[in-house]
């Protein structure tokens, strides 16, 4: 595939991004108003609620089987490599930049997750129907590519949405507490902008004034019979302090359940002939989800565009922060995963799959994941920064995610 066919692939996807992303702009634009703060909040929660659960499943259901889960078993681990190598490397440039403390893990999110689903789903079908593609058959290449892609794109978002979550949550939390905590009309307390609302955050974490009250506070020490707690009870007592602090029920989201439904139904093969094939007699229900799941990338995507008016006019992102998470995304993040997928190959825990190897290679040179603009809404910390950096990172991906992707299909070739 020559270079200016590759480019195209390659930057189609990245523009349809800009080009909703700008429609979103102008739909929050105080003269039209249709994407206000009221309608992104609810936006958000259909987003979060319904449509990437439906997405991830179907995907999953569509293209994952048994022998699948089998010889893929190493994708999940190297997605969770590019996680805490992204995170290590965002910590050490919000320290460097001296980024304000409740956007460290804005930051730190754009730096560890990237865009592992509908870059992968339209980048990798667009290569194998190339017809001097070095993926072979361009038949097998698109079936093989879009299972790679789907599990890319759901074990993406478990990690998102109980990693990045906790982590924009943790950084958000401690200095913007009244602005994250929740108080039902029911409950008689106040009751705050829609657009800073999340009905996911345990309000008993919360004291009445807003602010976090953290089970660290309690002592293992029984005052009263001054006597030392016993170790059963400790235990019990530090798994609740990290219950509070990671918010467990978020390791049961409904992208992290639908996951687990997409696994299930794809690779048991009962399940699979009664839901998935075409012939199936509840075949309504997969096409069903993939009609909401089809609404996901779209409805993300302009939510980012409607933040991005905010930060036009006010950001609290530096020029050097901007910088910084290109950099991590686009030169160290891509160099490093190439070690980490070479070595991979070495000691034997990757095949010789060349179009599998370019999955691993590419999911470190993606632009930073969309959904964290969903997260940043949920929570009313960084909306407008989130949108500057997702701006310039999508911009950069034009060219960027060009040269590594044509960098990536020499290398396994």
């Amino acid at each position: 595939m020559g270079f200016l066919n590759l480019f195209i692939v390659a930057l189609i996807p990245v523009v349809k991004t800009l080009i909703i992303t700008a429609i979103g702009l102008v739909l929050a634009l105080e003269k039209v108003n249709i994407l206000g703060d009221a309608a992104r909040h609810h936006l958000n929660n259909l987003v979060f609620f319904v449509f990437t659960p439906a997405l991830v499943s179907s995907s999953l259901a569509d293209t994952i089987t048994m022998s699948s889960l089998i010889k893929l078993w190493f994708m999940p681990v190297n997605i969770l490599l590019t996680f805490i190598i992204g995170s290590v490397l965002g910590w050490i440039l919000v320290k460097i930049t001296r980024t304000p403390r409740h956007l460290h893990g804005l930051v730190i999110g754009c730096c560890a997750a990237g865009n592992l689903g509908n870059l992968l789903l339209i980048i990798i079908p667009a290569v194998c129907k190339e017809s001097n593609s070095p993926f072979g058959d361009s038949t097998t290449c698109s079936t093989n590519g879009e299972a790679y892609a789907a599990l890319s794109m759901a074990i993406g978002a478990v990690f998102i949405w109980t990693y990045v979550y906790n982590i924009i949550r943790s950084c958000g939390s401690r200095n913007t507490g009244s602005a994250i905590s929740i108080h039902s009309s029911g409950q008689g307390g106040d009751i705050l902008p829609e657009t800073n609302t999340q009905p996911l955050l345990q309000s008993e974490d919360y004291s009445h004034n807003g602010i976090y009250q953290s089970q660290e506070s309690q002592p293992l020490i029984d005052t009263d019979r001054n006597e030392k707690v016993p170790l059963q009870k400790k235990i019990k007592q530090q798994f609740k302090i990290l219950a509070a602090k990671m918010n467990l029920k978020m390791l049961f989201a409904p992208s992290t359940i639908a996951t687990i439904v997409g696994l299930v139904v794809g690779a048991a093969s009962p399940l699979r002939k009664l839901i998935v094939v075409d012939s199936a007699p509840l075949h309504v229900i997969d096409t069903s989800a993939s009609m909401l799941g089809e609404a996901t990338i779209p409805a993300m995507t302009l939510i980012i565009g409607a933040n991005l008016l905010k930060g036009l006019k006010k950001s609290e992102v530096g020029v050097w922060v901007i910088i910084g998470v290109q950099v991590v995304r686009y030169i160290a993040m891509p160099l490093l995963g190439i070690l980490v997928v070479k070595g991979a190959h070495y000691f034997g825990l990757v095949g010789s799959d060349s179009l599998y190897k370019f999955v691993l290679l590419l999911q470190y040179a993606l632009p930073s994941a969309m959904t964290i603009g969903t997260i940043t809404q949920l929570f009313g910390v960084g909306e407008s920064d989130c949108s500057v950096i997702m701006l310039w990172n999508y911009a950069v991906a034009a060219i960027a995610l060009t040269l590594w992707t044509t960098f990536y299909m020499w290398l396994v070739s």
